[in-house]
């Protein structure tokens, strides 16, 4: 067998399993918020910066526009985002938080850093170590987006 090809020398398979693993470990929290993960992200794009095109969410989540709408229409559907056309632009939709939407971001702050710190506490990495691998992380992140 090839080296290069064997499961234990691949870090694509190790950047899946932690990123399947971690979002595994949001599920119950953000489960009290009656939430998905892919809807926290939108979220937290949301409570940065109120009010943003589609194309921006997307962008700024690394996903495509198709990949989006149908995550923000059950969002919607929720009372936690409104859509409504630009005044600027008919074609763009811009996406607000409603008062429900806004709203969680108060009881997210209220549960999810301590729920997660507790998900990770027997992790034996630093806080300087996090720092460290959000930076390499960034670094191949923005290495494959922008070939």
């Amino acid at each position: 067998m090839y080296e290069e090809l064997r499961l234990d020398n691949q870090l694509c398979f190790r950047l899946y399993t932690a990123s399947r693993l971690i979002t595994q470990a949001y599920t119950p929290i953000l489960k009290q918020l009656n939430i998905t993960y892919p809807q926290y992200l939108v979220l937290m794009v949301l409570w940065e910066q109120d009010g943003q095109p589609v194309n921006d969410i997307a962008h700024r989540l690394c996903l495509e526009t198709n990949t989006v709408t149908p995550l923000l229409q059950r969002m919607e559907k929720l009372g936690i985002v409104v859509r409504k056309r630009s005044k600027v632009d008919k074609r763009q939709q811009i996406v607000s938080l409603t008062r429900k939407g806004k709203a969680l971001e108060q009881q997210a702050f209220e549960t999810i850093p301590a729920g997660m710190g507790e998900e990770l506490k027997t992790c034996p990495l630093k806080q300087e170590d996090y720092a460290h691998l959000a930076e390499e992380l960034d670094s191949i992140i923005d290495t494959i987006k922008n070939r």
